[in-house]
Parts: structure tokens; C-alpha cells; sequence
């Protein structure tokens, strides 16, 4: 079966979600083909963290349907993974590093069953990926927020899922872990893994991404990175805000004018 026969690794069809009542998506329709890169983008308050936590059934949808593979969340729950923002962490919860990351193999094995050596070496494998090998039986609550980070990527390294959602992974972490995590990333497309990303920088949204979809309560746009980031299209996202960021607009503006060349 070819990447065009094959359902969208994630797909959602006139998802609404509402919060006391206040609607945060309207009629979101989108779908990621399987083996993407791509960055969810859109001003504070656009619902970005919304969506993914509403596919991922951790808010309830009040219309509309979210498929995973072309099967609902319950059917296909291994294969997808979830990364969510480090705030949203008990970080001072009592367990180690390497108790976190084997966190990631109960998907695996069931929660009856205990991890084996098999599964410490997954373990030992991707913390040595992200380079916090030397680190496993450090308490995480005695990490920076880089490092907390790198350690939920092993994690999801760990669980080995075929598609996941990851909520502001670049968010408070320093230069070298965010060129660690996108390094990460790329590798894990390249081997036909789809991943979806809330990211906040446009400056790099470019540069990271070989899709975006623009998001504002509804979705604007949604397609290849150089079809998207365009200055219409991020004008129609963001409105006025993006006068702000002239260096972007500058460069979305460069960008469009090159494809028409």
C-alpha cells in the first residue's frame, strides 16, 4: 500500500471543543498523511494544546469525530504517543530517570507485567539517544527543564509508536536540547514515523517543519510547509500580531515571492 492509499495517521473531522461552555475549536478539519513532520502553529489562545489533547481523548469533543490511522484512539492506543507539556508534570513526584522512561514500554507490556531486560535495554538505548545515559537513576525532580525534556523524549523513544503528538517539546529548554529534539525528530520521519508538534517560533517553523498547519479556533490553512508559510495565510492566523514579527513576515514574504518566481 502506497503513503496515497494509506489513511491519514491522524484525522479530524468537525471537532468542536468548548471549555465552561466557551467554544476553543470550531469545526476543525485536518488530516496528517502518515510519515510527517509537521508544526502546529498559531497565536496564545488558538486552541493548539486543545487539539491535541481532544484527539488524544483527554478532553471531551462536543461534535464532530478523531481517527488515528483510520481506526478511533481505542483500536490502535500503542501506536500513538503523547508528550505533553513539561508543566503539566508532577516533577516532584519520587521515581528516577530510568523508572520515567520505562514508563514507555507498559504499552507493550501490559500493566500486570513487570519490564524485563529486554526492556531496560530499550530503556538504556534512548536515554543514551537524547545523552542522559548517565543520568538514569538520577530523581527527576533533580533535572532542568532541559534535561526533563530530554528525558520524555526517551520515553517516547522507548514506547516506539508509530505516530506522536507532542505538546511545546522546544518550550524553556536551552539551544543545544532544542537542536537535540528537532536532530531527533527528522530521524524518527526518516524512518516513517509521523509527529505532530505545538510550536510557538515561527522563526524556525520553517526550518523544522515539512508541514504546518495554521491554527486559530478553526484551522486556516493546513498542507507542505512551502504552500502554508506564506504572508496571506500567517496574516490570516495571527491578524495584527504578526506585524510584530517583522523579521517573519519579511521572511514569508521572500518565501512566497521565490515560489512565484
Amino acid at each position: 500500500m502506497t503513503n496515497n492509499e494509506m489513511p491519514p495517521a491522524l484525522e479530524l473531522h468537525d471537532v468542536s471543543v468548548s471549555y465552561h461552555k466557551k467554544p476553543v475549536l470550531y469545526g476543525v478539519d485536518m488530516a496528517l498523511p502518515a510519515g510527517s513532520l509537521a508544526g502546529l502553529i498559531g497565536p496564545n489562545g488558538a486552541g493548539k494544546s486543545t487539539l491535541i489533547k481532544a484527539a488524544m481523548g483527554l478532553l471531551p469533543v462536543h461534535s464532530g469525530w478523531v481517527k488515528f490511522f483510520g481506526e478511533p484512539l481505542e483500536g490502535v492506543r500503542k501506536r500513538v504517543g503523547y508528550v505533553p507539556q513539561r508543566e503539566e508534570v508532577d516533577w516532584d513526584f519520587p521515581v528516577s530517570v530510568m523508572d520515567v522512561v520505562l514508563m514507555g514500554r507498559y504499552g507493550h507490556l501490559g500493566w500486570l507485567r513487570r519490564p524485563g531486560k529486554a526492556d531496560r535495554r530499550v530503556a538504556e538505548e534512548s536515554l543514551e539517544k537524547v545523552g542522559m545515559l548517565p543520568f538514569r537513576d538520577r530523581q527527576i525532580s533533580n533535572l532542568s527543564g532541559g534535561q526533563q525534556q530530554r528525558v520524555f523524549l526517551a520515553r517516547a523513544l522507548a514506547q516506539d509508536s508509530d505516530l506522536y503528538l507532542m505538546d511545546e517539546p522546544f518550550a524553556g529548554v536551552d539551544a543545544a536540547t532544542e537542536k537535540a529534539i528537532i536532530t531527533l525528530l527528522k530521524e524518527w520521519r526518516e524512518k516513517g514515523k509521523t509527529i505532530l508538534v505545538v510550536h510557538h517560533d515561527l522563526t524556525t517553523a520553517r526550518d523544522y517543519y515539512d508541514r504546518l498547519v495554521l491554527l486559530n479556533m478553526r484551522v486556516v490553512a493546513s498542507g507542505p510547509t512551502a504552500d502554508v508559510f506564506t504572508m496571506e495565510l500567517l496574516q490570516k492566523t495571527y491578524g495584527g500580531r504578526l506585524t510584530i514579527l517583522s523579521d517573519v513576515a519579511a521572511e514569508a514574504q521572500r518565501a512566497e515571492d521565490g515560489v512565484k518566481i
